[in-house]
């Protein structure tokens, strides 16, 4: 029986997947940081939410990623 590959399109997907992740793992803290110490503005609330809305796409993101760099490294689960 042959090994199995890694699937290098996959494995590149999945590195991409993260390093988007890992850029709104830092612009995100910087928005909700900036959206809390102007309380007082009008645009408050909608760079809150902007910024709480990328720290959730980061997380999503950041299981994607790890998601795709497992199946490029061991293979799609395959259904019974």
């Amino acid at each position: 029986m042959e090994p199995k590959r890694t699937d290098k399109e996959l494995l590149g997907k999945g590195i991409q997947r993260m390093a988007i992740s890992l850029i709104f793992m830092f612009v995100s803290p910087v928005i909700i940081h900036s959206a809390f110490k102007n309380q007082d503005h009008p645009y408050y609330y909608l760079v809150l939410v902007l910024g709480l809305l990328g720290a959730s796409f980061a997380i999503f993101m950041a299981f994607r990623g790890l998601k795709t760099i497992m199946d490029a490294i061991f293979g799609k689960k395959q259904n019974p």
